[in-house]
């Protein structure tokens, strides 16, 4: 867990360099409120407090990158609760919920709150916002942004998640580390990159190139941070590629076929849904074949 917090720390930094107080209240809201969460949570089942693994802060961390800087603070508290309370806690605790808990967060402020995240029209990072993005300009208008500043992630709509680079020196120190399985971010980019290849082939990609594609949103951030998760994906290595190329795919599928210009949080949720199902069917065969099935 500390591993991923630390390769968190450019992410955070450049959406605190770029928003300055409001990103950082915003940040320290959703930590203190799911680290409160989950300590509230176990006592009220009797159980010790266990905010010393470091999930808590990861969740808050990931929940805060995922909203605008102008967001509420009701919105960020609630969904912080409902993250620990409902995707966490609701299944027993760390290591039993099959969601990725700041994703049900996010997905629930989406739902309770949708005309202040702009859930119906501009929808950046981790899907919602109230300005105007990279992702939701080109949807709506066409408008094409330099591919300098999308990868860089800089910028007045620019947020830590939509910092591709960021993301991938943080994600590649995970990777360094074994703190994150690399099938899953290389799986996940290398089919989103196929699927918008694709599109940008048969010339309906109107002017957003593979690049623009990874580069933009949060798409590198999911890969490393979110999809990588080790509760909520897959525990075979078959699987962890097949979990990776399911979320990449629907990424795409979800940012060209559906109103929302990102779709990251939507295509981890519903592939999280299939983990053991996954798993069921990717089972390695044991050294020596099979255990042979005893009959009376």
């Amino acid at each position: 867990m500390f591993d991923v917090i630390g390769a968190l720390m450019p992410v955070v930094l450049i959406e605190v360099a770029t928003f300055r107080h409001a990103s950082a209240f915003k940040l320290l809201l959703a930590v203190a409120t799911c680290m409160g969460a989950e300590g509230m949570f176990q006592a009220m089942r009797g159980r010790r407090a266990t905010l010393g693994d470091g999930s808590a802060l990861l969740t808050g961390l990931i929940l805060g990158l995922s909203f605008p800087a102008n967001t509420a603070w009701h919105i960020v508290f609630v969904a912080s609760l409902v993250a620990i309370g409902l995707g966490k806690m609701a299944y027993g605790g760390l290591g039993q919920n099959i969601f990725n808990p700041a994703m049900v967060g996010r997905a629930f402020a989406i739902v309770a709150f949708p005309a202040a995240l702009g859930a119906a029209a501009y929808v950046p990072a981790v899907d919602g916002v109230t300005m105007a993005t990279p992702l939701s300009a080109f949807k709506a208008e066409g408008m094409v942004a330099p591919l300098t500043l999308l990868f860089a992630g800089i910028g007045e709509s620019a947020y830590g998640t939509s910092s591709a680079l960021a993301s991938v020196v943080g994600g590649l120190y995970l990777c360094f580390r074994r703190a994150a399985s690399w099938e899953i971010p290389a799986s996940m980019i290398g089919t989103a990159a196929l699927f918008a290849l694709v599109i940008q082939l048969l010339g309906v990609s109107g002017g957003w190139t593979v690049l623009h594609e990874l580069s933009g949103g949060a798409l590198v951030f999911g890969a490393f941070f979110i999809a990588t998760d080790p509760v909520s994906s897959p525990l075979t290595p078959r699987g962890k590629w097949i979990f990776g190329a399911g979320i990449g795919a629907l990424v795409i599928v979800i940012r060209k076929l559906t109103g929302y210009p990102e779709g990251v949080m939507f295509a981890v949720l519903i592939m999280n849904a299939v983990v053991p199902l996954i798993n069921r069917w990717t089972i390695p065969t044991p050294l020596g074949g099979p255990m042979p099935v005893r009959t009376a």
